[in-house]
């Protein structure tokens, strides 16, 4: 087996001089020989692990392989990286080419300078195995070589990478993505708060630099300032909507909580996500919030981040339980529906369940189910 083989190459481990690299060559000219019969999609198939159809598919781009010596030595590369078959495989399914790089004057050479930048080999066994990664380019040093102070961590890079698809790395840095850091740290934003803004939407450096004032100008005209807490936050959304969406969401904010544009104003500029939410969800908890809680309208413009919770496992069991508590004498009827809603579970049955325990000993029950979507009998009012 090529694993069994290749077991001398756990030096790769070390990748960090020129004699290791060296060492390298010789190990993998000792570990691989050529094969006469050399038949690529058999190879695909019993080496690599791909399924017969995989094979087929992949082996068009190397019908020009005569022999195994050279993805011997890639496997055995990316074997002493520590990447697992099913890895491998994949990897070998999405770039089939990529068996063909050239260990000694690339992916080495490219592993050495990736460990001189701080990136440890696990991590660097992570960015191979991510699509649309090509580390079988010399030009992926450079380019982490920008990316890893602009995230402010190796691991804050390798967890954006995957929610851009690897697309970032193949933007044009000069041309995209720096002109992009530039205009947001024009509108004001740190280095810490453009790293928090591309972690989870790394794809806002790769889209053109024009897009990115357009939905700046859509984030202002909402009501969000420059500078403000809530900036980065809107510009996160807004950047991936077009204009006629965020129209017409902001349209349907309107005729459902009858609120004046100032209103829709102030309601995206404190939970901006709003404008992400389907119509429906937003409908069903308007009618809840409104016809059965009871709010008024203006009361919900300033705690928007409420149209954002769960109904059936956050809004509608908690009002429950409140309103049980005030039927009961167990709470002031002036304690505020808001206060039981914006904290966290643990803290909710801390302050609204566990006080009660003797006085309404199934209370804690009745919350369950209520979270379960059952209605219990205590919790039904006239």
């Amino acid at each position: 087996m090529l694993w069994l083989r290749c077991c001398g190459l756990t030096q790769l481990l070390s990748f960090r001089s020129a004699s290791t690299i060296s060492q390298l060559s010789r190990l993998i000219s000792a570990a691989v020989s050529p094969n006469p019969s050399f038949a690529v999609e058999d190879y695909l198939v019993s080496t690599c692990g791909l399924t017969r159809a995989q094979a087929l598919k992949a082996s068009a781009k190397l019908s020009h392989l005569k022999s195994p010596s050279k993805p011997d030595a890639v496997l055995a590369f990316l074997a002493g990286l520590g990447l697992s078959a099913a890895d491998v495989a994949a990897l070998v399914a999405r770039d089939p080419l990529f068996l063909c790089a050239k260990v000694e004057k690339t992916l080495a050479p490219n592993v050495a300078e990736l460990t001189g930048l701080g990136l440890s080999l696990s991590q660097i066994a992570r960015l191979v195995s991510l699509p649309s990664v090509t580390f079988r380019y010399r030009s992926i040093v450079s380019t982490l070589e920008y990316f890893l102070p602009l995230f402010r961590s190796s691991e804050n890079l390798l967890r954006a990478l995957p929610r851009a698809g690897g697309s970032i790395l193949g933007s044009n840095l000069e041309r995209v993505v720096k002109p992009n850091v530039a205009f947001l740290r024009e509108c004001g934003l740190g280095a810490c708060d453009i790293a928090r803004l591309c972690i989870p939407t790394p794809s806002l450096l790769s889209i053109s630099t024009e897009r990115i004032r357009t939905a700046v100008a859509c984030v202002e005209g909402l009501g969000v300032p420059r500078g403000s807490r809530m900036f980065k936050h809107a510009l996160q959304v807004v950047a991936f909507l077009s204009e006629e969406k965020i129209t017409t969401k902001v349209e349907h904010l309107k005729k459902t909580f009858k609120w004046s544009d100032a209103e829709v104003g102030i309601a995206v500029s404190k939970a901006p996500k709003l404008l992400t939410m389907s119509i429906e969800s937003l409908q069903r908890r308007s009618e809840f919030l409104i016809s059965e809680v009871g709010l008024e309208m203006t009361y919900i413009v300033y705690r928007p981040a409420m149209l954002m919770y769960s109904l059936e496992g956050r809004l509608r069991p908690r009002y429950y339980v409140v309103k049980f508590l005030k039927e009961n004498g167990l709470l002031s009827r002036n304690r505020d529906y808001y206060s039981a809603v914006k904290i966290t579970e643990k803290e909710f049955v801390e302050k609204f369940i566990c006080p009660h325990k003797d006085a309404a000993p199934h209370l804690a029950d009745d919350y369950g189910a209520a979270c379960r979507g059952e209605v219990p009998a205590r919790f039904s009012f006239t």
